[in-house]
């Protein structure tokens, strides 16, 4: 079966993730003894340098992790909304929607303390030593990758007359970087190397100078310099300038927390995802949905169950324009749940148990026929009844997702920017597995280069998760000082007998868990490679989309009835799905998805890795 690379396989250690320095990092802290934590961190902070574009220190970063021995939990590095922020101020200001830019869609950063807190209570190695790729791409210069390139240059006029401080970082010599040219940061650099000197000189012990870094950032030079920018007002994708509410105290008063994961049992599998604060749980509602369909409609075709006596892919079966609608639509009642149940604002949290149970999801099952839909459909669990947004129940309240200037193809994972800096922004992953058995998955986002101007000194901007919340009261996702908005951030880990063997996630924003369970059940439903695992496989395998659902990305624009598929589905599915109603569009043949893959055998030792060739930018390294 063909595959642009092979499963790579080993016992050392295995590093995916969405750059191939910010995967070489990783590896370079296994080969010396660091353990999969260590590794994860210092992947993080490279991809800060070598992706600015799709995350920062002061963006967002859900982990997902599985210590050898221990259990799994979710590390939540999502900020809240600052305590100043409230519904009443924003629409104070005019807004009936929170910007997709500038200062005031700031949430309290979450990314930098989530990776201070996994260091500390996973890892080994230092701060300093986990920082040391970071630095030196930012001092001395790393070949910038053309996405990063397109971004800056069409946000180029908007640093020019608005965001200067932007500009000073990212238009060297005046002008967008071009593609292989190093490109520098050395304003990051600089905050980094002070922040060590400082959390150095406070303590002699590792954790000490751990704790020490994590107050500077919330307290000293860093923190600081923060707050004095937020209270700046900037343009943003209003059209106005706006400052942002985050004060000291919001600052000081969060910090990265431990959390159970949500799960769901799916044959001998369990799926542990992040809880409905994010759109995790909408992986869990897919499986739940379909159940054995899949597998039973492949088999029903000839194509067999994995290993079977044909041992044929999903995508090389007769079955597979019918299997494409049945995923299509459960992702459709599963997002339509998203809108009415998930958050961190509710009066009552999301009804986790009612949504997963047997009874609710056959109810909802029923309702997937022949015929695509075009409708929102929330279920209400446990009798229930849902409430949506204003733009969920009304398509035609807000625009249609952002694409103004075409600066990518629908779903192709990378940010599309509008030149007052108006954006629709994504996201980095890695996951990694070492010799021991340990595991992580980390979705790290937020804080772009195009979507808030760069604190002057520090390198970075702020992040802009507020976007995800409504200005209405009284929904899961209402806007609310101290709550998280409902993030797409949504790294996934999986057991297979009860233990931790399967670590994988992707960008994509509202898509991440749409082509993750397609990645999902393409790997249980193909045939393995060499005794293990085809990761490779299911994330080449032909990928799609649909946008029945309000985005989460300002302007929360819905597309009903919309799929957007890779050209390699070819005619036959295309044509199957139009007939039954699906407005298909038809992207690029390697435009869908960004995965990334690990995964381990607890019985033989033999770990495994995968990476997205799509964009020509993911790679996962191991031994």
């Amino acid at each position: 079966m063909f595959t642009t690379r092979p499963t790579l396989q080993g016992t050392f250690g295995m590093v995916s993730s969405t750059h191939w320095l910010a995967s070489q990092a990783a590896m370079a802290i296994l080969e010396e003894g660091g353990n999969a934590f260590d590794a994860a961190v210092a992947a993080g902070f490279t991809l800060h340098v070598v992706e600015p574009h799709l995350n920062g220190p002061a963006g967002d970063a859900p982990i997902i992790l599985a210590p050898s021995g221990g259990p799994v939990r979710v590390l939540c590095g999502q900020g809240p909304a600052p305590m100043g922020a409230t519904i009443e101020h924003f629409t104070g200001l005019g807004l009936d929607l929170v910007p997709g830019t500038g200062p005031l869609a700031a949430v309290v950063p979450g990314a930098f303390d989530a990776w201070m807190t996994l260091l500390r209570d996973h890892g080994t190695r230092s701060l300093r030593r986990v920082l040391e790729a970071a630095i030196g791409y930012a001092e001395h210069g790393h070949p910038v990758v053309e996405q990063v390139c397109r971004t800056v240059e069409s946000v180029r006029e908007l640093f020019e007359t608005e965001w200067t401080s932007s500009a000073e970082v990212h238009l060297p010599g005046g002008r967008a970087p071009v593609p292989g040219e190093l490109l520098r940061n050395p304003d990051l650099a600089a905050t980094w190397r002070r922040l060590l000197a400082e959390a150095e000189a406070a303590s002699p012990h590792r954790e000490g100078q751990i704790d020490a870094a994590r107050r500077i950032w919330r307290e000293g030079f860093i923190g600081e310099a923060l707050v004095a920018h937020a209270a700046r007002p900037a343009m943003d994708s209003s059209g106005r300038r706006h400052a942002s509410p985050l004060t000291g105290d919001d600052l000081t008063g969060w910090a990265a927390s431990y959390e159970e994961p949500a799960r769901y049992d799916h044959g001998d599998w369990t799926v542990c995802k992040p809880g409905p604060w994010s759109q995790g749980p909408v992986l869990l509602q897919q499986l739940a949905l379909l159940g054995d369909a899949p597998a039973d409609l492949l088999a029903e075709a000839g194509g067999g169950r994995a290993g079977g006596a044909r041992g044929l892919a999903p995508e090389e079966t007769a079955a597979y324009p019918e299997y494409l609608h049945l995923l299509l639509e459960a992702s459709k009642l599963a997002m339509a749940d998203r809108e009415a149940w998930y958050g961190d604002a509710g009066p009552t949290p999301a009804p986790l148990d009612d949504l997963l149970s047997e009874e609710y999801n056959a109810a909802r099952r029923a309702l997937i026929g022949p015929r695509a839909s075009a409708e929102l459909r929330p279920g209400s669990p446990g009798g229930r009844p849902p409430r949506l947004a204003r733009a969920a129940s009304d398509p035609a309240a807000f625009a249609p997702p952002f694409d103004p200037l075409g600066v990518m193809a629908a779903g192709s994972g990378e940010p599309t920017v509008g030149r007052n800096g108006e954006t629709r922004g994504d996201t980095c992953h890695v996951d990694v597995v070492d010799r021991w058995g340990n595991l992580v998955s980390a979705t790290p986002s937020g804080g772009w280069l195009q979507s808030s101007p760069v604190v002057p000194g520090l390198g970075f901007p702020l992040g802009t998760r507020l976007q995800m919340t409504w200005l209405e009261p009284g929904l899961p996702s209402s806007l609310t000082p101290g709550r998280r908005p409902r993030t797409t951030l949504s790294p996934s880990l999986a057991l297979c007998g009860g233990e931790p063997v399967l670590a994988f996630g992707t960008p994509g924003g509202d898509q991440q868990d749409q082509w993750q369970a397609h990645f999902f059940l393409g790997l249980l439903l193909r045939p393995g490679v060499r005794g293990g695992p085809d990761l490779q496989g299911a994330i080449d395998a032909p990928n799609w989309h649909q946008d029945s659902f309000p985005a989460s990305f300002h302007p929360r624009g819905t597309r009903p009835g919309e799929v957007t598929v890779e050209s390699r589905v070819g005619e036959r599915a295309v044509e199957e799905l139009r007939r039954r109603g699906h407005r298909v569009h038809i992207g690029g043949a390697w435009t869908e998805g960004r995965l990334c893959a690990v995964a381990r055998d607890p019985e033989s030792g033999v770990l495994s890795a995968a990476a997205n060739a799509r964009g020509m930018q993911g790679y996962a390294v191991g031994r």
